[in-house]
């Protein structure tokens, strides 16, 4: 502590021991699988307290940890001072008196000094209550077709999810990308990259009201997808109706003598359709048909946004990862998973960061959960896994984080990196202090 303090002699010994640590650790991750062991960190106003960050980072190291993923966008807050933040969220620290803080930045800085790698973890698409309460931002949130947003469906209230084709959206969040990166951290973590995820049997979205699809942005995309008339009449009718029927096909091909089969992206009627079939005959498909292109759709505008929010840290040749659940992509019956998270179609380019948080009391659906996302994987992706645990002991259901470790080992050829949830699980008394600034 006297180091902190800054005493002269205390503080050389003190950057004597953390070079050396950093190089102890290097060697230790070299010889020693993972090559990556990352822990996920959430940093609080109280934080800026002089010391606290070095001892955060200190206790990070000597757990034998290389790097660091660091919240800096949450909860509709971003890390960053409040005096360099043009972006439209307010800042995590507003103490007055700090405007200039910026613990993005002493992060960054104060985990080199340790060898440590520090990543930027942002939430993606869920921005946050704050955004919702602007009233210049209203079309930009995601709504499903009973008029709902996230915020009604979401068990804590806080998340707001937007509108993925807004492009007011897209904007805010390049914007604050731009200025996180502006920091130089090492790499880019996006979160939330998917829709709601919605409790009892609404988490399978089996009709088109399920879906996120009510906001203007993202239904003017989908009737631009349209490739004739008879092809946007049926999708205006389905997103109206929910359905379409024999009635409603039988009126379109009246209205549009002209045209033959209903057409939009992605549709390729079978050679047996050129003479246009009964209309009832013709229903069950085109039904089945437009709600495969409403689901692929919304899906489609969240790897979108991905694409746009790598962009600028591509760029700059940060490595940028995404961060998914293993079951967020899964069909059921002819339903799909509410969350709509079509992460088998992520760029490979990026870095895969399933989060294996299965709780079943051992470690076979964690294993199950990996096996799932390996087998999908394209070779070459780069894959490290999220395991949620402590040390020496297990917690909520899950073994303690040796067992589960030891469980993945054997896929080790394939596994870049293993990442941990999170320092509030290893040092709850720790995080509790830092959150309501209390000194121990």
């Amino acid at each position: 502590m006297s180091a902190l303090k800054g005493k002269p002699d205390a503080q050389t010994r003190y950057q004597n021991i953390l070079k050396k640590q950093a190089q102890e650790l290097q060697e230790c991750r070299t010889r020693t699988w993972p090559q990556v062991q990352a822990i996920w960190l959430r940093l609080y106003p109280c934080d800026i307290q002089p010391g606290i960050i070095d001892q955060i980072m200190d206790r990070i190291v000597n757990r034998g940890y290389n790097q660091v993923y660091l919240e800096v966008f949450y909860d509709g807050q971003a890390l960053l001072p409040v005096k360099a933040n043009p972006t439209v969220w307010p800042s995590v620290i507003r103490t007055p008196g700090a405007e200039k803080a910026d613990l993005l930045a002493t992060a960054i800085q104060k985990g080199r000094q340790r060898g440590l790698k520090v990543y930027a973890w942002m939430f993606t698409t869920n921005f946050g209550y704050t955004y919702a309460q602007r009233r210049d931002r209203e079309s930009a949130i995601a709504r499903n077709g009973k008029g709902q947003t996230s915020l009604y469906v979401v068990d804590n209230g806080s998340q707001v999810f937007i509108d993925p084709y807004n492009l007011q959206a897209k904007r805010d969040y390049y914007q604050l990308v731009k200025e996180i990166l502006r920091r130089r951290p090492d790499g880019l973590l996006l979160d939330y990259v998917r829709y709601p995820r919605q409790a009892g049997s609404d988490s399978i979205a089996t009709k088109v009201s399920d879906l996120w699809l009510f906001s203007p942005a993202i239904q003017e995309a989908l009737f631009k997808r349209a490739q004739n008339y008879k092809g946007l009449d049926l999708i205006r009718r389905f997103l109206s109706k929910g359905f379409v029927g024999a009635g409603d096909i039988a009126e379109v091909d009246k209205l549009y003598p002209q045209e033959g089969e209903p057409l939009w992206q992605g549709r390729i009627p079978s050679p047996a359709q050129k003479s246009i079939l009964p209309a009832s005959d013709r229903q069950p498909l085109l039904q089945w048909e437009l709600w495969q292109l409403a689901v692929a759709h919304a899906m489609q505008g969240i790897l979108d946004f991905v694409t746009i929010a790598s962009y600028p840290a591509k760029q700059q040749g940060i490595p940028t990862g995404v961060v998914f659940f293993p079951d967020g992509n899964q069909t059921v019956g002819q339903g799909y998973d509410s969350r709509l998270q079509p992460w088998d179609r992520f760029p490979t380019s990026l870095q895969w960061h399933p989060m294996a948080y299965g709780n079943c009391g051992n470690v076979s659906c964690i294993v199950t959960q990996v096996q799932r996302v390996l087998s999908m994987a394209k070779p070459g992706t780069q894959i490290i896994p999220a395991l949620a645990g402590k040390w020496g002991e297990s917690i909520s259901n899950r073994p303690s984080l040796e067992a589960q470790m030891q469980a993945l080992r054997k896929f080790s050829p394939q596994l870049k990196g293993v990442s941990h949830f999170a320092y509030s699980w290893q040092y709850p008394e720790n995080d509790n202090d830092r959150k309501f600034c209390r000194t121990r």
